[in-house]
């Protein structure tokens, strides 16, 4: 029998008006690394800050290692972990000082507490710096405190709201090992994110958000594969409006995502189809059009899908608590 970390029933949130969270239904399984991936004001923060016990729902229901959001939220705190976008340390504080903070508020006992700050100091490479106050360290080094920080109390679920957000590509790759070595743990992790690459080389599966609803959700490759039957071709030819035309009315091809006039010798072209390149050619050339070169791409990313899904609107608009 499956067992599941989380387990979402038509959860909303609402700021007056506002929609910050549409009706999320969805199941994570223990173990899992699972990615929220969406815009900025898909509504990603605002669903961690609920399962998190932060935020009420507005209507709704979930389940968090067997518990219930709700009736049972002293019991939910129990079970996880957060790793927020801002950091929780003290800067006047040692990085042994503010864990030995956190662990007392987790009523960790002494001794069971100091050597598991050792174990978790060990685990990010940072045990030399345990009595160096905060404040001196870098970005990246008080963003692997932070990580540490939410395992003190040995969560069996860990919430990562933006975790490599604003770090250098070194530090980056080392959050993102410390990521899945969490996991190997068995620790299910629950990931939001704007990076693609991020998303697609730690998530098992992934949900992109959008508008507060999801959009679509699968593995990486799943997703992916969405668009793997669309050839996108660039033409470089003579062309005119009558040959779009045609091509537009090629009933063979299964459909014409898009077609668009880059410029006046150049044609972007999406189809699906078995033989919608052939096809296409032929009507070009039957047309009189003259075909200089062409460029094929078969091979859809997660950033492919990911526009797709969402659209490429820039999101001006601010939404308060729904990042």
């Amino acid at each position: 029998m499956t067992k599941y970390a989380l387990e979402l029933n038509n959860l909303s949130k609402k700021y007056g008006d506002f929609t910050a969270v549409d009706d999320l239904s969805l199941q994570v399984k223990e173990g899992e690394i699972f990615g929220f991936l969406g815009p900025n004001g898909a509504g990603k923060s605002t669903t961690i800050r609920m399962l998190c016990t932060l935020a009420l729902p507005t209507s709704g229901s979930a389940k968090i290692a067997g518990y219930d959001l709700s009736k049972d939220s002293g019991k939910v705190r129990e079970n996880i972990g957060l790793v927020a976008e801002k950091l929780i340390m003290y800067d006047g504080l040692t990085a042994g000082q503010n864990l030995r903070f956190f662990g007392k508020l987790y009523g960790i006992p002494k001794k069971k507490l100091e050597k598991r700050i050792d174990e978790l100091l060990e685990l990010i490479d940072m045990k030399k710096w345990k009595d160096t106050k905060i404040n001196t360290f870098s970005t990246g080094m008080k963003q692997r405190i932070n990580i540490i920080r939410a395992l003190l109390a040995e969560p069996k679920i860990i919430f990562m709201d933006e975790p490599t957000l604003g770090l250098d590509p070194q530090t980056t790759f080392s959050v993102r090992e410390i990521i899945r070595d969490i996991n190997s743990k068995g620790v299910t992790v629950i990931l939001t994110t704007h990076a693609m690459v991020e998303a697609e080389a730690l998530s098992d599966r992934v949900a992109i958000i959008d508008h507060g609803k999801i959009a679509a959700l699968d593995t990486p490759e799943n997703l992916k594969k969405m668009l793997s039957d669309t050839d996108i071709t660039i033409f470089k030819m003579e062309i005119t409006n009558l040959t779009v035309e045609m091509i537009e009315n090629i009933k063979s091809l299964d459909v014409v995502t898009a077609l668009s006039k880059q410029d006046e010798h150049n044609i972007k072209i999406s189809a699906k189809g078995p033989d919608s390149l052939e096809e296409i050619i032929d009507t070009i050339r039957f047309d009189g059009g003259k075909i200089s070169s062409i460029a094929n791409i078969n091979d859809a990313t997660l950033e492919d899908v990911f526009l797709t899904v969402t659209g490429k609107e820039i999101r001006d608009t601010p939404a308060a608590n729904s990042s």
